[in-house]
Formats: C-alpha cells, structure tokens, sequence
C-alpha cells in the first residue's frame, strides 16, 4: 500500500503516461478457485480512484453480501473478497483459463478501469511467497491474512522464481527508463520477489538511469505491515539502513526520511547518495511533495 500511495502521487505530479509500474506477483493466491492478485489490483484501484481510503485494499463502498452468504453455507471467509472486488477476479480467472497471460489480463482489467499507466506484472509465470516459521512453511496469504502476520519469520522462498522468466516489456522498460524507483515496499515480499525473477536484478545493475530507492522503515518502524518484524527476526537491522543494505548492489540514490536523517552518511558509506525528506505521505500534498523530491533526486523533468 506503500507503493499504491507513492504512484498516485507519482502519477499527478509526472503523469500516468511515462509510468511503467512493475508489480509483484508473489502474493497472488487462488482461492475460491479464483486468481487473486493483491498486489497489481492495489494500485490499479488506487490510480483509477477506487480504492478503500481507509483499508488501502478493496474498493471503497464495496459489499460483501457474496461473502456472508458463502459464511452461511459453511464455507471460508477469512480472504475479504468484496462484490465489486469479486468482478475483477472472475475476469482475470477467465481470461486466464482461456489462455490469456497475466501480464495481458492486467492490461485489459486497467484499461477498462481507466488506468493510463502501464502495469507489467514482474512475471507471467507462477511465482509464490512461501514464509517459513516456527508452524512449518505457510503460503504468504495464510501467513498474513488468515494468520494476521502473527508468526515470527525465519526465512523466505520465492517458489517457481527461478523457472520464471520476466514478462515482455520488464527489461526493456528498466534499459530505457529515465529513472527507475523502488517504491516504499516491504523489501522481502514486495519488492523481494520482483528482484528474485531471473534478469530483473542484473537489468537494475546495468541500469543506464539513476536507480532510487525510498525506505519503508521511519524510525525504526514500518508505517503499516510486517517490514520491521521481518527484518528483526531475518537478523538485518530495522533501519534506513538496514534497507539500503538490501539493495546496495544497484540503487544509487537512497531517499529517508527526516527523522532518520543522521543515518544519511552511514548509507552514503554503502555508496548510494542519500536524500532526506519527509517520506510520511499523511494525504495528497505529502505524495505529491515526496513524488518530486524523488524525481529531483533522479534528476528527472
């Protein structure tokens, strides 16, 4: 949701048109029989104005009588699947089962949705954030939905990454970008899986552009969901830092925030060149002030 929030601004303050957003697919699920992309369909709801204002998730003033009616006969209804929400993925089941691939799917669903960014999942293929914990190796939806995030983290598996192949138009749009930002992500499963698809990493190290990342961990903490925990149970620092460490192989530019900001020279230590700003987007004035500080640091128009 980190990311969601980021490209909106990103996306007014730039335009939607030069935006090539490539999503993580590791989170997505088949339940009910359906194929559920948490993920991609948060920003696409977020860029077309859908989206939950409070939950981040869904679409705002969504239903679930489909729901509590499957509640009623018995069935699982831990995985909130709004009516609205329900369309998008018989959709993409369909199409899926057709012979469509994702990243064509993904096209169609924004296009009818007025998203005029163009949204690439990192891989056609199939790829699954398993969590190891102390309960044995669980998916990454009963991990965090159904187990609410509540096991301790001892290790992460990108099943099917290495079999998987980028989609068409991932390497190509990191080779021509005038820049190229890793969003204010979890590092293991957001921005993790997209870096465990084969080439994905090594294109961001041959990246031409200026490669920017912006820290999801302010304070210490992680503004909404498990980065700070996994990142104390995986042994890395819950830091600015302890982020920058993570991709030190390719980012360039490292943006934190201002609470954070005597961690600037550290990181500068890694060889990136550190920007602090304030990276708290509370509401639209702050994604859009975050969006150009970015672009800044990119040296981008």
């Amino acid at each position: 949701m980190g990311a969601a929030r980021f490209l909106d601004g990103l996306a007014r303050v730039a335009g939607p048109e030069r935006l090539c957003i490539i999503g993580n697919v590791g989170d997505d699920a088949e339940i009910h029989g359906l194929h559920i992309a948490p993920d991609l369909d948060t920003v696409m709801y977020t860029l077309a104005g859908l989206a939950h204002r409070e939950h981040g998730w869904g679409i705002e003033g969504d239903t679930f009588r489909c729901l509590e009616a499957l509640g009623r006969l018995g069935g699982e209804t831990w995985f909130q699947l709004g009516d609205r929400d329900l369309a998008t993925h018989l959709y993409r089941t369909e199409r899926l089962r057709a012979g469509a691939t994702l990243s064509q799917v993904t096209r169609e669903i924004a296009a009818a949705l007025g998203v005029r960014a163009a949204i690439v999942p990192a891989t056609d293929q199939r790829v699954r954030t398993m969590v190891r914990t102390p309960a044995g190796e669980l998916d990454f939806q009963t991990y965090f939905v159904r187990r609410r995030a509540g096991d301790a983290v001892r290790g992460l598996r990108y099943a099917g990454a290495r079999q998987a192949s980028a989609a068409p138009g991932v390497l190509e749009a990191i080779a021509q970008a005038a820049a190229v930002v890793l969003c204010p992500s979890n590092p293991f499963i957001s921005i993790g899986p997209i870096l465990a698809v084969p080439g994905v990493r090594q294109a961001l190290r041959r990246a031409r552009c200026p490669v920017v990342a912006i820290s999801p961990i302010v304070g210490g903490k992680a503004l909404k969901g498990p980065a700070a925990r996994m990142m104390r149970s995986l042994g890395h620092p819950v830091s600015a830092f302890g982020v920058a460490q993570l991709y030190r192989d390719f980012v360039k530019v490292f943006v934190l925030d201002q609470v954070d900001a005597r961690k600037a020279r550290e990181i500068e230590g890694l060889g990136m060149r550190a920007v602090v700003t304030n990276t708290i987007m509370a509401g639209m004035r702050e994604k859009r002030a975050l969006a150009r500080a970015v672009l800044a640091a990119a040296g981008v128009r």
